[in-house]
């Protein structure tokens, strides 16, 4: 199967979303929440994530992750990364009981496109002073979703990317083995791995193209994650990226809000009086539904 099939494929049975004038949705993608240890590359920016995600529930945004929310590559145990990470899981469960929390699977968390993974690992999770506590019990983790535009102009559709890397959709489980058993040591010793999208640029832009190329098309707006690299679309070429939340000193999300589109980036920043806060910068945007059609 083509690249381009694969992710054709992702939308086959995709579920639609309403995409109106008070549709307020948040895309965050590659958090690689890990176990703690010294790999956990999401460590660095927990307190952005965290603050964003406080922001963004105040302010009615329904959270849709991207995939690559949790690092499964690397790591066996979700239930260990649920323990390390319970403050983020607890705010992600004030999504869910409010019915606003949607979750993709991406290459480094494949393992959930099991239809009983959530029930086996997702349903409960152990909180920080050793009691069990309901975590997502029925939740659905897809490939794709589509965001279906109230006023029939442009839908959203929205995958992770890594349908676009042969290696890491149709050979996954060896590229799990590689990272998890030959690159990961080496990263330690500072070696980056080329087979990744995210660190191999040849190889990101390759993806991005396939993935830019799908979208011109099939005349859709495309929106992925996978290569963290973020960038806007525009009407000639409608491909998005949220970018990823383990940027060295940020992360980055696209908003979507009164059928506009929006790149934003959370970063810790310093005041005269050498106080630190998180600040949300617009980078790029917005980019409205209305230019498309």
């Amino acid at each position: 199967m083509s690249a381009y099939s694969r992710i054709s494929k992702a939308f086959k049975a995709a579920d639609v979303l309403p995409l109106c004038s008070h549709s307020k949705y948040i895309l965050i993608s590659d958090c690689h929440r890990g176990n703690g240890a010294t790999g956990d590359n999401f460590l660095k920016n927990q307190n952005l994530y965290y603050a964003a995600m406080e922001y963004y529930l105040e302010n009615g945004f329904t959270y849709i992750e991207l995939g690559d929310g949790d690092e499964l590559w690397e790591n066996r145990n979700m239930a260990q990364i649920t323990e390390i990470h319970g403050d983020v899981f607890n705010m992600l469960l004030k999504y869910y009981n409010r019915k606003r929390l949607y979750m993709l699977y991406g290459n480094h968390d494949m393992v959930k496109r099991k239809q009983n993974y959530a029930a086996k690992t997702c349903a409960c999770h152990m909180t920080s002073d050793g009691e069990t506590a309901e975590l997502f019990p029925n939740i659905l983790f897809r490939e794709g979703l589509i965001l279906k535009d109230c006023e029939g102009k442009k839908d959203i559709y929205l995958t992770h990317g890594h349908q676009a890397d042969f290696l890491n959709s149709c050979l996954w489980r060896l590229a799990r083995f590689l990272v998890r058993y030959f690159w990961k040591p080496l990263e330690n010793a500072g070696v980056s791995d080329p087979t990744s999208a995210a660190k191999n640029n040849s190889k990101k832009k390759r993806v991005e193209r396939i993935l830019t190329d799908w979208a011109k098309n099939e005349n859709h707006i495309l929106i992925t994650g996978h290569t963290h690299r973020p960038m806007l679309g525009t009407k000639e070429s409608p491909y998005f990226n949220t970018g990823s939340c383990i940027h060295p000193r940020c992360m980055t999300a696209i908003e979507i809000e009164n059928r506009c589109m929006k790149l934003v980036k959370w970063t810790v920043r310093t005041r005269k009086n050498r106080i630190l806060y998180v600040e949300r910068e617009e980078i790029a945007g917005p980019m409205c539904i209305d230019d498309y059609s």
